[in-house]
């Protein structure tokens, strides 16, 4: 991995879907859902990319409410256990949403060269 003292400027765009004044999807959302899809579980999710398990929660719950099927589904725990796991709606959004990414970096590599170069390096990067 590249060290950002090497490469001291990136462009990195922020896509956010918007469902009236909730964000449907964004970069931190999308980061929730994979991390569920690795771990099985909100809790365990939400430690994994450090976030409280409460926002976690409103997180995967505001993303339910703004879809017309929900992106995650959750058991309660008990004597197995709960857990949660991604439909297959969440699977194909974290899809999209890294291939708009993509695109949109991509789309902006013109302008990214430009504006680089009329940057002055971090102090640190010398």
């Amino acid at each position: 991995m590249t060290s950002s003292k090497n490469k001291p400027f990136r462009c990195k765009p922020r896509i956010r879907i918007m469902a009236g004044d909730s964000i449907a999807l964004g970069p931190g959302k999308i980061d929730l859902l994979e991390a569920i899809q690795r771990q099985g579980s909100i809790s365990q999710a939400a430690r994994e990319i450090k976030l409280s398990y409460r926002r976690a929660w409103d997180m995967v719950d505001t993303m339910n409410h703004c879809f017309k099927k929900p992106l995650v589904i959750s058991s309660t725990g008990g004597k197995g256990g709960g857990g949660a796991q991604l439909t297959s709606l969440g699977n194909r959004m974290i899809l999209l949403y890294r291939s708009m990414e993509s695109s949109a970096e991509a789309s902006t590599q013109s302008e990214w060269k430009t504006i680089k170069r009329f940057l002055k390096p971090p102090p640190d990067s010398q």
